[in-house]
């Protein structure tokens, strides 16, 4: 069978907020430290990144921290990211550039997910064309317009397919309208489904429990892809990992 070679989770910072974001109706009052993760795929096609983090510059320039994240309080404090959590920096400590990533896959638009890509200039980026067709409606605050202005590049996805050797893109609507997970077979182990925001934390799976946020409300829909995840990892006896559980980002780095 044709499998991925290698996986890196990269921590490219952290976030404070009220818990009730992550687990819908559940955890007001309750404030958690949660990770911010993307992951470096290699597959015997090139290199694959699943997410990239937060643009560093809105989080060190004082104006810009103030104008994006101001607003958010107190529900969600201002990530936290130092430079040597952008994407370039992990990068290079593998003896790699911008320039050797073949596909930038981003599971959803939101700012920690997808505003490094100020740091990977040239590089493919794969999104769901509902994700575009929602932050052109300016209706969801996650997203930064300046970070889906220049779309020119991007191949936009509207069904589930075979992103590389290994690497299976899977429909995972609900926290978002074109929410993508990632479905990965390794040389050795269980394969991985990197969540995303599908699920943020272990309990949404192991309880079933609906993002916080639903794109227009659809509750419905982010508990049907929590579902879905949870019968592809039955069927192929395979671990899932939640995108902002702390608890699960320390056993992910067993595979680095």
């Amino acid at each position: 069978m044709s499998r991925a070679l290698r996986l890196w989770p990269l921590l490219t910072g952290t976030h404070r907020y009220e818990k009730v974001v992550s687990t819908r109706n559940r955890g007001h009052g309750q404030y958690i430290d949660a990770p911010i993760l993307a992951y470096l795929i290699e597959t015997p096609q090139g290199r694959i990144l699943y997410d990239v983090g937060c643009d560093y510059r809105k989080i060190a320039t004082p104006e810009l921290r103030s104008r994006y994240f101001d607003p958010m309080r107190p529900l969600f404090e201002p990530p936290q990211m130092s430079e040597d959590q952008r994407i370039p920096r992990y990068l290079g400590r593998l003896g790699l550039t911008a320039k050797d990533i073949d596909v930038v896959f981003l599971g959803h638009l939101h700012f920690d997910h997808a505003g490094g890509l100020c740091d990977l200039p040239g590089c493919e980026v794969h999104v769901h064309r509902e994700e575009l067709a929602a932050a052109k409606t300016k209706l969801d605050d996650g997203i930064f317009d300046d970070e889906v202005a220049d779309v020119d590049r991007w191949r936009l996805q509207t069904q589930e397919y075979a992103v590389a050797t290994g690497v299976h893109a899977i429909a995972s609507p609900g926290h978002t309208a074109g929410h993508m997970s990632l479905f990965i077979e390794l040389p050795t182990g269980r394969p991985v489904i990197l969540c995303g925001d599908a699920a943020d934390l272990r309990e949404n799976l192991t309880d079933e429990v609906a993002p916080g946020y639903c794109w227009q409300d659809d509750e419905a829909l982010g508990m049907a892809s929590i579902r879905k995840l949870n019968t592809l990892s039955r069927s192929e006896n395979a671990e899932l990992w939640p995108n902002h559980d702390f608890e699960l980002r320390a056993a992910a780095y067993s595979y680095t």
